[in-house]
């Protein structure tokens, strides 16, 4: 039997699983989270190791699930392509947990991407909270981020981004953001931060390395307001700090996230 012929850049059936391929990128299987709910708790439908992460269920009080993502290789590396599908079903309620964080190497002329879709059903809850994203010295990475999320839906969301390690000025990082909220846009955010002469400038980062943030997404919490909170034009709150260190943001959104989460 002769095997069938792919045309370059044609789409094949691993595409389509596991998404479109790019240039400079090996597409993995992606990891998977599906959770439901149902007789007052919350349980997992399907839990799916990929090729970088595998989801553990983790004993938590309460009628919510807590899943932590455990690594399952180094990553991300030059060609790493990390994908993760998060769906929470109408009602059920998700704390996912990355207890390890990112470190993005030293691609060396190559690049990396680290993508998360996020599907939250009508009145599902989700906790995620990301430790240090660490972009270091020659790595090159697209972080995408989708989240959908229907009527009655929230989420509570925080995340560190890190230029560099102890010593270093970081690497290239461009960071994609698109919420939906009920089917209209919540939030659209392209951050370019590929630029180091750029994001230096006074302005934008200036000497600062560290972007923490907090997001509220589908609620309206009271939390602190001042200079870091960001009311969106739906139901939603961003509040975001700027530190040369992870503990001097964390020390200015510890309060934000605690009115998230409550």
């Amino acid at each position: 039997m002769t095997a069938p012929t792919v045309r370059p850049g044609a789409e094949t059936p691993a595409d389509r699983e596991h998404g479109p391929r790019e240039a400079g990128l090996t597409s993995g299987t992606p990891t998977t989270v599906t959770v439901a709910s149902g007789g007052g708790r919350t349980y997992p439908v399907r839990l799916e190791t990929g090729t970088f992460l595998r989801p553990r269920v983790m004993r938590r009080p309460g009628p919510g699930l807590r899943v932590v993502l455990a690594a399952v290789r180094a990553s991300l590396c030059a060609g790493d392509d990390l994908r993760l599908h998060v769906n929470v079903g109408p009602g059920a309620h998700l704390d996912l947990v990355d207890p390890n964080g990112t470190v993005a190497y030293n691609a060396r002329g190559g690049r990396a991407a680290w993508r998360v879709d996020i599907t939250l059903a009508e009145g599902a809850r989700m906790t995620w909270t990301e430790p240090s994203f660490i972009v270091s010295e020659g790595a090159d990475v697209l972080r995408e981020i989708t989240v959908s999320l229907a009527a009655g839906a929230r989420l509570a969301w925080r995340e560190t981004l890190v230029l560099g390690r102890t010593g270093e000025r970081g690497g290239a990082l461009r960071s994609a953001t698109r919420v939906t909220h009920g089917g209209r846009e919540l939030l659209v955010e392209d951050l370019d931060l590929r630029d180091a002469e750029l994001r230096e400038l006074p302005g934008v980062l200036g000497g600062d390395r560290v972007i923490g943030q907090v997001a509220a997404l589908g609620s309206v919490p009271d939390g602190p307001a001042g200079p870091h909170r960001l009311d969106l034009a739906g139901p939603g709150v961003l509040w975001r700090a700027l530190a040369r260190r992870t503990y001097e943001s964390d020390r200015v959104l510890d309060e934000a996230w605690r009115a998230a989460v409550r």
